[in-house]
């Protein structure tokens, strides 16, 4: 399905919005701010993002805030209090209730004795059976997307902007995998040059967008790690398989960059609920 020019000009304003939100969840967040970004009227410009994104604008801010105050609590030592202040909550009371709400414990139990904590404590006792993970062989895929540069924990701003343009084309019926490939690894590249690509595959061919780009899923064997919980607490699974499951099963690494499937919408369920198969590519036998 081609998008009319007017349709276009809509996802363009829109894609604005989401890229200015990305850039100042530090800041009050300004409706008429955001409606100047737009160059919509602010009569209606929230409907047309609400229809366009699949959430209120408020349910997009707390969403990503929280995300990144979970990342924060699990892989920093930045205090509760910075943390709360950096999320926009008028009090650290206010910031407690809707992080509990989200994530199912206050911050500080969550930072205490999260699951990042009983991961972390697994992989140190060298526990080979922590996650469950399958050796399976794929057909190549192609992905169209939008590359990402910068923090793993950031690139729900690509995704966002991607599936905008999904669901506006019309194209949801024939999304077959919601996937990610991270060509660099994070405990050894500096943040900021950290690479990566969300992507979309489809049912057969789709007219995408010109600033869009296609990339390749090589075909071939992976270990396919089944993990449920937290984004902000996948580093840990990731740690798991390289340092205990690889070293237990004698096999060697292929030279290709792992990938992501995510299975469900962090906009539908708790992250404690989301599901993502992790693939590390493997060498034949």
């Amino acid at each position: 399905m081609q998008m009319s020019q007017q349709q276009l000009s809509y996802r363009k304003r829109i894609d604005r919005v989401v890229n200015y939100i990305y850039d100042h969840l530090d800041e009050p967040i300004d409706l008429q701010l955001l409606a100047d970004v737009a160059c919509m009227s602010p009569y209606h410009w929230h409907r047309v993002y609400r229809a366009i994104q699949g959430e209120t604008i408020a349910a997009t801010v707390k969403r990503l805030r929280l995300h990144r105050a979970a990342g924060q609590l699990a892989q920093s030592k930045i205090s509760i209090e910075e943390i709360s202040e950096r999320s926009g909550y008028s009090s650290l009371a206010a910031f407690s209730r809707a992080f509990t709400q989200t994530y199912g414990k206050p911050p500080a139990q969550y930072r205490r004795a999260g699951a990042h904590v009983k991961l972390q404590a697994a992989i140190e006792q060298g526990e080979g059976h922590l996650y469950p993970v399958e050796i399976k062989t794929i057909e190549p895929m192609t992905m169209i997307g939008l590359p990402h540069q910068g923090s793993y924990m950031h690139i729900g701003r690509a995704f966002d902007l991607v599936f905008g343009w999904v669901g506006q084309a019309g194209l949801l019926p024939r999304l077959n995998h919601s996937m990610a490939t991270y060509y660099d690894d994070p405990d050894s590249v500096p943040e900021p040059q950290l690479r990566s690509f969300a992507g979309a595959v489809f049912d057969g061919e789709v007219e995408m967008p010109d600033h869009f780009e296609k990339r390749t899923i090589e075909g071939g064997r992976y270990a396919v790690l089944h993990y449920r919980g937290a984004y902000a607490e996948m580093p840990y699974a990731y740690r798991w398989l390289y340092g205990t499951w690889l070293n237990n099963q004698g096999v060697e690494l292929r030279d290709a960059p792992c990938v992501e499937d995510y299975l469900n919408n962090p906009r539908e369920v708790a992250p404690a609920d989301l599901l993502t198969d992790i693939y590390m590519p493997l060498a034949e036998d």
